[in-house]
């Protein structure tokens, strides 16, 4: 079985509404759901909350897999807003500022097609300018909220975990159109859930 979790209802909204004609502001956070053959859950925004609820996913399912989807801001310009971002690494950035810390970087897979791959870090704090940010932030391409820690307690119970995110936002950018930006992510987010990730017989 397939664990499939956002980090807030709005992002999994356009794909509940689509797959099971139910509008996510219908969940609390940690709550589990059926949706065809997976169980979808939301997180809420940090890490304590995705550690806590992914952990409590893992322990209450027979999961074979986890999907983590999302939205995420891009660090750099070369990311535009709209990319679906496939997470070939996971970093977790906040941590004491250092000119080179030694930290490994947690490997993911990305089985599925996007249109790139790239380094999450997760970070609670706001991060401001990436150029004046952490070492962290400078080695990453996006940025989100629970990713890592999502990946982290996949990892501790041996479960393979993907996490994709679509950008709506850069860092440093003020930006008009944010919240149709915002929009457009959530309904690339069904899409790609229902054209790339369940249409596929080895996700059933």
């Amino acid at each position: 079985m397939t664990g499939l979790v956002f980090t807030t209802p709005e992002e999994a909204d356009d794909f509940l509404q689509a797959v099971v004609s139910m509008r996510a502001e219908q969940l609390s956070e940690g709550d589990v759901i059926s949706v065809g053959p997976a169980v979808a859950s939301i997180l809420g925004v940090g890490k304590i909350k995705a550690t806590l609820n992914t952990e409590r996913l893992m322990r209450e399912h027979d999961l074979d897999r986890i999907l983590h989807i999302g939205t995420c801001m891009a660090l750099t310009d070369a990311v535009d807003v709209g990319t679906l971002v496939g997470a070939s690494f996971v970093l977790e950035g906040d941590r004491v500022h250092l000119n080179a810390p030694t930290y490994p970087r947690m490997p993911l897979d990305c089985p599925f097609e996007t249109d790139t791959t790239g380094t999450v870090v997760t970070q609670d704090h706001d991060i401001g300018d990436p150029e004046d940010g952490s070492y962290w932030q400078r080695i990453a391409d996006v940025s989100d909220t629970s990713g890592y820690a999502v990946a982290y307690v996949a990892a501790q119970h041996g479960v393979p975990c993907h996490v994709a995110k679509v950008v709506t936002s850069q860092a440093g950018v003020d930006r008009d159109s944010f919240l149709e930006d915002r929009s457009a992510a959530h309904a690339r987010i069904a899409s790609f859930l229902q054209q790339d990730v369940f249409a596929d017989d080895a996700w059933t």
